[in-house]
């Protein structure tokens, strides 16, 4: 790729001197935005993003040559060759392996991050300090083949009203594609396997007022047209774009918090990089009042327990679980009872 001609710039953030190289690098070849348009952007997502991001470990989706070039996923940040003032918080992976990821603590970090290629940013649901105890719950509300938005906003709806019976305010926000993530903030008082038993519990009892709509069946071929709920989102490493933060995809949209109000009204596709920064500043933060209150998860623990269904299964790369039932796909398990033809 050639050289930028627009020569590099210093740009003060947050009290910090980040240095921008290749503005004019094009990122979304089909829109035509530039390194310089998605600095700007996250610049411009502000209180919104660093309220995402603020203190949790989090790993780069980077496109060093725009969405056109290649693309990795940077959970290291390097020892050397990186501003002193970049704070880093130790994560360990399913592996027992660790690594020092990126701890954004202002919006200089987010600003940095950008400037590197990173186009998409996902957090973990933890803060430095407490990695091993989240203290947000994630619900993943994900269309299948057959389904469409509407489907998904019935299915944000039954949530609604279960995190309803249970006193709590979940706080929805579009995927950037064709889902909704509802976040729920919780007491770091958990790990991540009783944080995920608690999704597997509210995700049931989803499902339980709404079967044929909606499913929790880890295996494809079992969903049918239905909207998924990915309770593995709560498994240890696996992460979601964040509040504010763009996907990766031709239109640049962004994953953009929304009123319970507003959700069935909506198109995904209008919150792109263009358009959020006005609504942020018109309309403000949608999910300003999102640590207010952070629950406990006891209620939804006492249901796992209570449904008496154990464990379902984890995502293939992780290790084998204590009470994880078998990771074998349903149409290939010999063990499993056939129907009487």
């Amino acid at each position: 790729m050639a050289a930028s001609r627009t020569p590099a710039q210093e740009i003060e953030v947050a009290g910090h001197q980040v240095r921008l190289t290749s503005p004019d690098r094009v990122m979304f070849p089909g829109r035509g935005f530039t390194k310089r348009d998605v600095f700007e952007y996250y610049l411009a997502a502000g209180d919104g993003i660093m309220r995402a991001l603020r203190n949790r470990p989090t790993t780069l989706q980077r496109f060093p040559d725009g969405l056109d070039g290649e693309t990795f996923f940077q959970k290291r940040i390097p020892a050397r060759g990186v501003p002193p003032w970049v704070e880093t918080a130790t994560v360990t992976f399913p592996s027992g392996r660790t690594a020092e990821e990126l701890c954004p603590a202002d919006l200089a970090h987010v600003a940095w991050a950008a400037q590197m290629g990173t186009v998409v940013f996902h957090p973990w649901p933890v803060r430095a300090g407490a990695a091993d105890q989240p203290d947000e719950l994630r619900i993943d509300l994900d269309p299948q083949p057959g389904t469409g938005f509407g489907d998904v906003v019935h299915t944000a709806g039954v949530v609604r009203e279960v995190l309803s019976d249970l006193g709590w305010t979940g706080w929805p926000k579009t995927s950037g594609g064709r889902g909704v993530h509802i976040y729920v903030r919780i007491k770091p008082a958990w790990s991540f396997v009783q944080v995920r038993y608690a999704a597997i519990a509210l995700a049931r009892e989803v499902e339980r007022r709404s079967p044929s709509r909606i499913t929790t069946s880890w295996w494809k071929e079992e969903r049918g047209e239905r909207v998924f709920l990915d309770y593995n989102q709560m498994a240890r490493d696996r992460t979601i774009a964040c509040a504010y933060s763009l996907r990766a995809n031709a239109r640049a949209t962004v994953s953009t918090p929304v009123t319970w109000d507003e959700l069935p009204d909506i198109e995904p596709d209008d919150f792109d990089l263009r358009t959020v920064p006005p609504r942020l500043a018109t309309a403000g933060d949608a999910h300003a009042g999102i640590d207010d209150v952070a629950y406990d998860i006891t209620p939804l623990l006492e249901w796992f327990e209570r449904d008496g269904l154990g464990d379902l299964p984890y995502p293939p790369d992780h290790p084998k679980m204590p009470g994880e039932p078998k990771r074998v796909q349903p149409s290939k398990d010999r063990d499993r009872p056939r129907e009487a033809s």
